[in-house]
């Protein structure tokens, strides 16, 4: 599995074009044909900034955000689950360790 293989299994339903996602990737330090590897933490943490990169740039599309109900969800939902979802990620890729960290401090404040 590459890393934009993998890119795609974290962020699924997120349909963007392959180039854009190769840009996320490169912006996080990620080659996109590179092989992913499960065991670097440096890695899985760039994969998760790159999900969180792509979240943020659909949170700040106001085209998604039109009035839309869709199986009983309406967009404010949707909204509200996204931030949500932003807001998890941002809190693990804060308490990633990396191979380069040797510390178990994060901030926790920003």
């Amino acid at each position: 599995m590459n890393n934009l293989q993998r890119l795609q299994l974290e962020t699924k339903g997120i349909d963007l074009e392959q180039n854009e996602l190769m840009v996320y990737l490169a912006e996080n330090g990620l080659d996109a044909h590179s092989e992913y590897n499960p065991q670097s933490m440096t890695d899985k943490k760039a994969i998760y900034s790159t999900a969180l990169s792509m979240l943020e740039s659909v949170a700040n599309n106001p085209t998604l955000m039109k009035a839309v109900k869709i199986d009983d969800m309406t967009v404010s939902e949707f909204h509200e689950n996204l931030m949500k979802r932003i807001d998890q990620l941002t809190f693990k890729v804060r308490a990633m360790r990396t191979e380069n960290s040797n510390t178990d401090v994060f901030m926790l404040y920003v």
